[in-house]
């Protein structure tokens, strides 16, 4: 389903500004969690590798996520700041790319994200290292179900997790079209701007 004029920012002049209002518009099309997104780092060397994370928030020229401080992808990214996004949205037909910079955030936005999560996945957070060799899966559900049924208070933000801060260089709105004849809308930061063009689909 093509629309021009929300590709070509109706009236927005701001990419981020477009997304949102795209997040809002996915929700109303079906897709049931339109925050998911493929999240690519690199190393030092280049060498990539993907995941598939939440948008948390986003913010006036950012957009916000969480990790813990120990993970591939936060290594990677202490090496090597540069990441790439892509929203995918089949139900709404719409897909956006992001490339840009990451950097840690402050630490009292990291407690606040980390407050902001239901309880189940705070007692996780600190249930299980993530993506450290295990001997057994249930080990970790029974040491989750403990701490649910034994803390006396939700857990406190653990030093190793963080917020991330992404900061765009260039943003791609594609509305996808039944002739395949997408339209690519791609802004590029320049300065305190940015600017605009259409790419051949």
């Amino acid at each position: 389903m093509s629309e021009p004029g929300r590709a070509r920012g109706g009236g927005d002049a701001h990419p981020l500004r477009i997304l949102e209002r795209w997040f809002a518009e996915a929700r109303e099309r079906g897709v049931a969690d339109p925050t998911r997104v493929a999240f690519v780092t690199a190393s030092a060397a280049g060498e990539p590798s993907a995941r598939t994370v939440q948008l948390k928030r986003f913010e006036q020229e950012s957009l916000l996520f969480t990790s813990t401080l120990y993970t591939r992808k936060a290594r990677e990214l202490a090496e090597n700041p540069r990441v790439a996004l892509l929203f995918h949205w089949p139900a709404a037909e719409r897909q956006v790319h992001i490339t840009g910079a990451a950097e840690l955030a402050e630490r009292s936005l990291a407690r606040e994200l980390f407050d902001e999560r239901e309880l189940v996945r705070r007692v996780q957070t600190i249930a299980s290292r993530q993506g450290a060799p295990i001997d057994d899966l249930e080990q970790v559900r029974a040491r989750h179900a403990h701490l649910m049924h034994t803390l006396e208070a939700p857990p406190e933000c653990p030093e190793d997790w963080g917020a991330i801060r992404v900061t765009p260089a260039s943003v791609e709105l594609m509305t996808e079209a039944p002739d395949r004849i997408h339209e690519r809308a791609l802004w590029l930061r320049e300065g305190d701007g940015w600017s605009r063009s259409l790419l051949s689909p």
